[in-house]
C-alpha cells in the first residue's frame, strides 16, 4: 500500500492531475492549517479565513486537470490565498460602501420624499374636507384660516356677529377633525 504522506508536492500534483483523491486529501491535510492561519492573520475572522481556504481547495480540485504551477505547490497555494484575501477585502469594501450609501439614501431622501408625499396627501384631505363644509361655513372658515382675518374682520365683511363667526369656525374645526380623523386612518 502506498504512503502518500511521504510523497513530494510535485508527485502529489501529478497524482492530483490524474484525479487521485488520496493525493488531494494529503495536499489538503498538509496545507489547510498553515493556509488557514495565514488567512486568519490577514482577516481576523475565523469564518472568513476558513471560507477562503475551503474555496481555494475546492478550486484546486475543480481545476486539477488544467492546473499549471510554475513555482512550487506551497508558493502557489499561499499566493492563491493572498489573492483570494485581496479579492475578499475589495468586495467587502465595495459592499460596505454600497450599504453605507444605501443607508444614507434611506435616512435622507426616502424620509424627505415620504414626508412630502404624506404632507401633500394631508393637504389634499384638508382641502377635500373644507370643500364638503356648508357654503357659508366654508366661506367663514377660509377667511379665518386662509386669509388670516380676525373674527371681527370676518363679521364686518359678511355682516354677521362675531359670535356667529366664532361658532361657525369652531363648528368647521369640529367637522374637519371628525372627517380628517377617519380619512387619515384610511390613508395612513
Amino acid at each position: 500500500m502506498l504512503s502518500y504522506s511521504s510523497f513530494s508536492d510535485v508527485e502529489l500534483l501529478e497524482l492530483l492531475k490524474s484525479e487521485d483523491t488520496a493525493a488531494y486529501t494529503v495536499i489538503y491535510n498538509r496545507y489547510f492549517h498553515p493556509l488557514f492561519i495565514h488567512a486568519l492573520q490577514k482577516l481576523n475572522d475565523k469564518e472568513e479565513a476558513q471560507d477562503i481556504v475551503h474555496e481555494l481547495f475546492a478550486q484546486l480540485w475543480n481545476k486539477r486537470s488544467d492546473i499549471q504551477i510554475h513555482t512550487n505547490l506551497a508558493a502557489y497555494l499561499y499566493s492563491s490565498v493572498r489573492n483570494k484575501i485581496l479579492d475578499h477585502i475589495s468586495k467587502k469594501q465595495v459592499r460596505d460602501k454600497y450599504v453605507d450609501s444605501l443607508q444614507g439614501f434611506l435616512n435622507s431622501d426616502y424620509n424627505i420624499t415620504d414626508h412630502r408625499i404624506r404632507e401633500k396627501q394631508l393637504a389634499e384631505l384638508i382641502e377635500k374636507g373644507i370643500g364638503q363644509l356648508p357654503s357659508k361655513m366654508r366661506e367663514i372658515f377660509e377667511l379665518s384660516r386662509k386669509k388670516s382675518l380676525s373674527h371681527k374682520q370676518i363679521a364686518a365683511q359678511l355682516n354677521l356677529s362675531e359670535q356667529t363667526v366664532k361658532k361657525q369656525v369652531n363648528n368647521a374645526l369640529r367637522i374637519l377633525r371628525t372627517k380628517l380623523g377617519t380619512m387619515l386612518f384610511l390613508v395612513v
